[in-house]
């Protein structure tokens, strides 16, 4: 009953950092929104210089196919995850409902302690901590990302973690057919390796290998983090804060599967949610 009723009153009253009539999830932030379409723009970018001055005009049919397939699938993967998390609540506490009535009606004990925000006055759930972009308190809130522009949090972790995963693969994919074009092009002294001439395709290829080293470290990097921290069954903040744990730490494998569910392909599908392991989990409520 009291689950019930905690999601009844997130529904009818939370509409907070929500459009679309509330269905989505949406953080308006501008440095946010930004990065967001930054990061489109740059996988557009590499979209373009792989297909138009790479693949398409190669000589080896075969060789084209198949790199058409792997670089498609998984900048579609990787754009597919980067739109989930984005739009993806990530676990917001439902705000302003440390009142009175609201706690007597989610069957809290006299004298029981309770923790309160006093930024978005609400019940603050163990693990959760208070983002001041999203001005919401998030459950096992990690950090707030600018490129996704959100928190990545109990609910959205699993697709950060697929597009920082997807990411990688496409760019070093996208390094890989860089520099065999590049030096093809140098072998055939430039004749007939692309359609465009000479110096666009140096300086488009040049881009493109900036580019994909860029951000194949920088996503390494927090892919690594990210398991890390899954791993051991703590959050980036409370890592960063050496807060000392209050929670019951699950095994690794059981962390693991808190994220991404038993395993399976579904794992690296950003359209598979984990299977929640209560009833309406997403309005559950712990102390």
């Amino acid at each position: 009953m009291m689950e019930y009723e905690y999601g009844s009153f997130r529904k009818e009253s939370d509409f907070h950092n929500r459009c679309c009539g509330g269905m989505l999830w949406c953080i308006r932030d501008i440095c946010g929104i930004i990065c967001a379409i930054l990061t489109w723009l740059l996988i557009l970018y590499a979209e373009f210089v792989v297909m138009s001055v790479i693949l398409i005009p190669s000589p080896y049919p075969i060789y084209s196919i198949v790199n058409m397939i792997v670089f498609q699938t998984c900048a579609f993967l990787a754009i597919t995850s980067h739109v989930k998390t984005m739009f993806t609540d990530p676990g917001a506490v439902p705000k302003g409902n440390a009142t009175k009535e609201m706690i007597k009606q989610m069957g809290f004990r006299e004298g029981q302690v309770i923790f309160k925000c006093p930024k978005c006055c609400s019940i603050k759930p163990d693990r959760a901590h208070h983002c001041s972009v999203c001005q919401r308190c998030i459950r096992k809130m990690d950090h707030h990302c600018p490129w996704v522009n959100n928190c990545v949090g109990e609910n959205n972790q699993k697709y950060f973690v697929l597009f920082t995963f997807y990411i990688a693969t496409i760019s070093l994919h996208s390094l890989f057919l860089a520099i065999n074009q590049f030096l093809m092009c140098i072998k055939h002294e430039w004749k007939e390796c692309t359609t465009y001439s000479p110096p666009a395709t140096v300086v488009l290829l040049l881009f493109l290998m900036f580019e994909a080293l860029l951000f194949a470290i920088f996503t390494a990097v927090m892919l690594g983090t990210q398991v890390q921290a899954i791993w051991n069954d703590e959050t980036g903040i409370e890592q960063l804060k050496k807060e000392e744990a209050r929670w019951v730490k699950k095994s690794r494998w059981k962390s693991i599967q808190a994220v991404f569910g038993r395993f399976s392909l579904l794992w690296f599908s950003p359209f598979a949610r984990p299977a929640p392991k209560f009833k309406n989990e997403s309005d559950l409520y712990a102390v």
